[in-house]
């Protein structure tokens, strides 16, 4: 029998040579981690960097696909990066602290509550910090370089005023040009929405380059939608259209996984009050396969079926659970291609029009309702509907500019991946 401080010594020895072997193929992975994957100019993007965004937005539960998500959204940051530094802007300490609490405040926690959670998922406090700053920066910037021409004027503010008033009512008909953001295609679709906003100048051009490039359900009609309740349209496409003038289009809207371009057709006040809908209730059921004829027949044999949003839930007890979802949202939260379907329905009525994961997956979408109310504030008191629509318009306005500016920056700058 070998001595037992001999046996030790070989485990000893065993262990020090396996992770002699073990040792170099982590220090690799490690250095791998940060290694360059994207430079943007003479700016870097780390491989860590890039798997860091991705679980942040998985953990935000952001629209789109994670992985071309984050690396849109870290290249997008460099280019923001490169013009705020020229710009000589630089948030300080105080502002970061307060911006970090703002996005936390939004799920109801402070900012060390924010970090403690997302940290579970392998986010570092680093990543959260670093994209408050570029949103802090950039937000400096372009209120310095477009406030001015954003501003909104007092006519374009009666005029709106007129069409949300609470004595009387408006309804809007518009056409859309619907264009999906799937990875193969996003860059394809924004350039093309861009492309088709400025040139589209009347209805049948616009109802021609629906039927020909718009993945809506609407296509087949030259994306001519029926006459809406301007409380039902979701805020950003509604503060979009106030601005125009019939047959006029839109600037492309992005509406999470897809981007849409939006023709006035018409606009009409009516007697009956039109409340803003503040909340909208709504369930999905995900069908794979996508949309095709066998999953479309799915679909109508469930809402034959199945009247209500509470009804859902008994063939939601067969489902793998990320199948099935029911959400209450306020409206300005609710991703901008559901808001669209939404504002199409009545309470329980279904819509078909969407995927998910490329097309992987068609969306069952009902509405379960809508809260609509008069807006208060933290005193009970209704809201000044003045300063709050000028406020609307003003950040349509410089949200405009601001995503112009950065698709110049995008297409003059040097992107290169390793």
């Amino acid at each position: 029998m070998m001595p037992k401080h001999a046996l030790l010594t070989r485990i000893f020895a065993f262990t020090l040579t396996a992770l002699a072997f073990l040792a170099p193929a982590a220090s690799a992975q490690q250095q791998g981690l940060f290694q360059t994957a994207i430079t943007v100019n003479d700016l870097v993007i780390t491989n860590y960097e890039l798997q860091q965004r991705e679980l942040f937005l998985n953990v935000l539960r952001a629209p789109g696909n994670a992985k071309t998500e984050a690396r849109k959204g870290l290249i997008d940051d460099r280019l923001r990066l490169m013009e705020t530094r020229r710009a000589g802007i630089t948030p300080t300490e105080e502002q970061i602290v307060e911006g970090m609490e703002e996005f936390a405040s939004r799920a109801n926690l402070t900012a060390d509550e924010f970090i403690k959670a997302v940290s579970q998922a392998g986010v570092s406090a680093e990543t959260f910090r670093d994209f408050v700053i570029a949103g802090l920066a950039w937000r400096e910037l372009v209120q310095g370089r477009f406030g001015a021409r954003s501003q909104v004027s007092e006519p374009e503010v009666d005029r709106a005023l007129a069409l949300q008033g609470t004595t009387g009512g408006a309804r809007v008909l518009l056409a859309e040009i619907v264009l999906p953001l799937a990875p193969q295609s996003a860059e394809r679709n924004q350039a093309l929405a861009q492309r088709l906003s400025e040139t589209i100048s009347s209805e049948s051009a616009f109802s021609a380059a629906a039927r020909r490039y718009s993945a809506s359900p609407t296509r087949g009609r030259g994306g001519r939608l029926e006459w809406l309740p301007l409380g039902n349209v979701p805020p950003q496409i509604r503060a979009a259209v106030l601005t125009l003038g019939p047959g006029e289009v839109s600037e492309p809207l992005n509406l999470g996984n897809a981007i849409g371009v939006f023709q006035l057709r018409g606009l009409e006040e009516t007697e009956a009050g039109s409340p803003e809908t503040q909340a909208l209730e709504y369930a999905t059921v995900l069908f794979p396969g996508g949309r095709n004829a066998e999953t479309l027949a799915q679909a109508k044999a469930f809402e034959e079926r199945y009247d209500t949003c509470d009804d859902l839930y008994t063939p939601a007890k067969d489902l793998p659970a990320e199948y099935f979802e029911r959400t209450v949202l306020p409206t300005a939260d609710v991703p901008g291609d559901i808001a669209l379907e939404l504002a199409k329905l009545d309470s329980n009525e279904v819509s078909t029009a969407l995927t998910r994961q490329n097309g992987q997956f068609l969306v069952y979408l009902m509405l379960c309702g809508r809260t609509l109310d008069i807006p208060l504030d933290e005193n009970g008191e209704e809201v000044d509907l003045r300063s709050r629509v000028r406020e609307q318009l003003f950040n349509q306005r410089i949200t405009s500019y601001a995503d112009s500016f950065l698709e110049e920056l995008r297409a003059d700058a040097i992107i290169v991946e390793q």
